[in-house]
C-alpha cells in the first residue's frame, strides 16, 4: 500500500516544461517627433557620436550629412564615396569617423579638419557594414565579397580576413570580449569569430531565410539576430539560442536595443515592431508614415540607432528621410495597458 501512495504521489510532481512564462516590463509607446530631410537618395546607416551631441548618415546619394541630435539641423556634409554609404562608425576614442559604400572604399575622416586622411584596401566588392572594436585600434568591415576584414586603424594593414560565409555579409558587429567579431549574412547563418587567431568559433545555422541585421545588448553579453523568418537572441560566449522574438512578418534591416530593454526592429516594408528583450514580448507594431509626395513603395527602414541615452531612436529610410522617435511621456499603465497573456513556456529548440 506503502508503494502505491508513492507511486501516485510521484506521478503528481509539476513537469518541469510547464514553468509559466514571466510577466514582461511595462514599456511606454514610441511615437515620432521629428522628421528630418535632407538627403538625395535612401538613408542607409547611422552611427551616434559618443558624446551625444551629433549623428551621422549615410545615404544612396554618395554623400555622408552629420545632424545636430538636439534640432535635427544640419551641420555638415561630407563627400568623397562615389556610390552609396552603407556603413558608418564614430570612434569613441579618437576624433575619426569612420564610412564605407559599395565603391570598396573604407575612409577615415579626421573630424577636426574635416576631410579624409586614410584609406583602407582591400575589399574585392562592395562593403555593406562596418564596426569598430571597443578597446582596441581595430576596425572590421564586411560586405558582398562574403569576407569581413580586420583593419589596424593607424598602419592602414589587413590583420586577418575572416572567410568563411558563403554570400554577401550583411551586418558585422564588435564587442569586447569573446566573440569579439559578430558576423551575419545572407547565406542564412551567423559567425562567431575568434579575432585573436582570425578563426570561426561558432556558426549558429537557426535561420531559414537570410540574417540582414544584428544587434548586441549594451550591457548583457547577449545579442540578437534578425532575418525574415525570424527575430533570435543569443547568449555569448558560446552562440546559445535564449528565445524567438515572433510576429514581424517582413525582411527586417536593422535591429536596435538600448539599456532599457527595449529592442527594435525595421522592416522592408516600413514596419516597426517594438520587443521586450527580456521576454520577447511584442508591446507594439507601427507602420512608418511616408514623406508626403511619396510612393507608399517607398516605405522601407534601412537603419536605425539609438542615441547614447536610449531616449530617442534614430530611422534612416527609403523616403530619404531621417525620423527621430521617443516614447510617448504621457502614456502610463493605465492609459496604455499591457497586451500580455501568459503561456505555457515552449521550450525553444
Amino acid at each position: 500500500m506503502a508503494d502505491s501512495v508513492s507511486e501516485s504521489s510521484a506521478l503528481t510532481v509539476t513537469r518541469p516544461y510547464e514553468i509559466r512564462s514571466t510577466r514582461p516590463e511595462w514599456h511606454a509607446p514610441w511615437k515620432l517627433m521629428r522628421v528630418i530631410s535632407g538627403h538625395l537618395g535612401w538613408v542607409r546607416c547611422i552611427a551616434v557620436e559618443p558624446g551625444n551631441k551629433w549623428f551621422a548618415t549615410g545615404s544612396s546619394d554618395r554623400t555622408i550629412k552629420i545632424w545636430d541630435l538636439a534640432s535635427g539641423t544640419l551641420k555638415l556634409t561630407l563627400t568623397g564615396h562615389i556610390s552609396p554609404v552603407r556603413g558608418l562608425a564614430v570612434s569613441s576614442r579618437h576624433p575619426y569617423l569612420f564610412s564605407c559604400g559599395e565603391d570598396k572604399m573604407v575612409k577615415c575622416w579626421d573630424l577636426e579638419s574635416n576631410k579624409v586622411i586614410r584609406h583602407y584596401h582591400g575589399h574585392l566588392s562592395g562593403i555593406f557594414s562596418m564596426s569598430l572594436h571597443p578597446t582596441l585600434d581595430v576596425l572590421v568591415t564586411a560586405g558582398r565579397d562574403a569576407t569581413a576584414r580586420v583593419w589596424d586603424m593607424r598602419t592602414k594593414q589587413c590583420i586577418h580576413v575572416l572567410s568563411g560565409h558563403k554570400d554577401t555579409i550583411a551586418d558585422v558587429q564588435c564587442q569586447e570580449a569573446d566573440p569579439q567579431v559578430i558576423t551575419s549574412s545572407m547565406d542564412k547563418t551567423v559567425r562567431l569569430w575568434d579575432l585573436a587567431a582570425g578563426k570561426t568559433l561558432t556558426t549558429l545555422t537557426h535561420h531559414k531565410k537570410a540574417v540582414r541585421a544584428l544587434a548586441v545588448h549594451p550591457t548583457q553579453y547577449a545579442f540578437a539576430s534578425g532575418s525574415a523568418d525570424s527575430i533570435r537572441q543569443w547568449k555569448c560566449p558560446e552562440g546559445t539560442l535564449l528565445q524567438n522574438f515572433e510576429g514581424h512578418r517582413s525582411i527586417i534591416n536593422t535591429l536596435s536595443v538600448n539599456t532599457d530593454g527595449v529592442m527594435v526592429s525595421g522592416g522592408d516594408n516600413g514596419s516597426m515592431c517594438f520587443w521586450d528583450w527580456k521576454t520577447g514580448h511584442k508591446f507594439q507594431a507601427m507602420e512608418t508614415m511616408v514623406q508626403p509626395g511619396s510612393l507608399d513603395s517607398e516605405a522601407g527602414i534601412f537603419a536605425s540607432s539609438f542615441d547614447q541615452t536610449g531616449l530617442r531612436l534614430i530611422t534612416g529610410e527609403a523616403d530619404k528621410t531621417i525620423k527621430v522617435w521617443k516614447e510617448d511621456d504621457n502614456a502610463t499603465e493605465e492609459t496604455y495597458p499591457l497586451d500580455w497573456k501568459p503561456k505555457l513556456a515552449r521550450r525553444r529548440y
